[in-house]
């Protein structure tokens, strides 16, 4: 059963804030304080939507190392990557340079994203899409549901433990994938107490937004046989690929490196291996 929503999340001090992280998920638990719509009806119509497409099977079944293309307007601290970005032209230009899934930022504030770039990237191709964004409540798990997205992104930074298993169950009951992030083995271990079977090591510091390129590296060994595993961030050539292939990594998220590309389809051909 949803318990009702919004309440105060442990440990939420409110707006002051002092890294990146903190001003971007000040916002987000902001506006699910002051949210104000019915959860119940909410999940009633999430529940009612059409099938999912199977983020993580699509992952598992890809021969070879899968790649997450990512579609990203701009990021807190490069600034503007593909302003211009449209985002039906650019999903079709993934889907045939070798992606396997996409991942769609739908925050606007800051990251220039919204719902419709996500329905329109996913509507543009076959791909299953990631809904990425900070994701505090299940209001916001419903809402990846109706925009359309096959899974959804649940940072372990970003909850308390309590909050990571609500979501990820809520997730499951609308037959969403969850992308679990963690950035250490801490993190990765409170994503397998949770139940996660799909993981995501962040090798960028969501605090400082510095990428350490060995981060997924060292925690690989934390994650256990059967855990579909996924490396983010930092990853620019088809050498880091294979690094991480080797590591034991299933399937990597690729952004800045293709989407702000002269050519972004031959970027991802290429770490594709095509």
């Amino acid at each position: 059963m949803v318990k009702p929503w919004p309440r105060t999340p442990p440990g939420y001090a409110g707006p002051t804030v002092a890294t990146y992280l903190d001003k971007i998920l000040a916002a987000h638990r902001g506006a699910a304080l002051a949210g104000n719509r019915d959860l119940p009806r909410l999940v009633a119509e999430a529940e009612d939507g059409p099938p999912t497409r199977g983020f993580k099977a699509a992952l598992g079944a890809a021969s070879g190392t899968a790649v997450i293309a990512e579609l990203k307007r701009r990021s807190p601290s490069k600034g503007p990557l593909a302003l211009d970005l449209v985002p039906g032209v650019t999903a079709k230009v993934f889907a045939g340079a070798g992606a396997t899934c996409l991942s769609v930022l739908t925050d606007q504030e800051f990251f220039g994203g919204s719902a419709a770039d996500l329905a329109q990237a996913r509507a543009a191709v076959d791909l299953p899409v990631l809904r990425k964004d900070f994701t505090v409540c299940p209001a916001d798990v419903c809402d990846a549901r109706l925009m359309g997205a096959d899974a959804v992104l649940l940072i372990v930074g970003a909850l308390s433990a309590d909050e990571l298993a609500e979501l990820l169950a809520l997730a499951r009951r609308l037959q969403l994938d969850a992308l679990v992030e963690v950035h250490d083995e801490a993190e990765a271990g409170v994503a397998l107490a949770a139940g996660a079977d799909l993981v995501g090591v962040n090798q960028r510091d969501l605090s400082t937004f510095e990428v350490d390129t060995d981060r997924a590296v060292r925690v690989a060994d934390r994650l256990p046989d059967g855990i579909v595993r996924v490396a983010e961030s930092g990853i620019r050539t088809r050498d880091d690929v294979q690094r991480l292939a080797s590591a034991g990594f299933d399937a990597v998220l690729v952004d800045e490196a293709i989407v702000s590309a002269p050519d972004p389809g031959a970027a991802l051909a290429a770490l594709c291996g095509a």
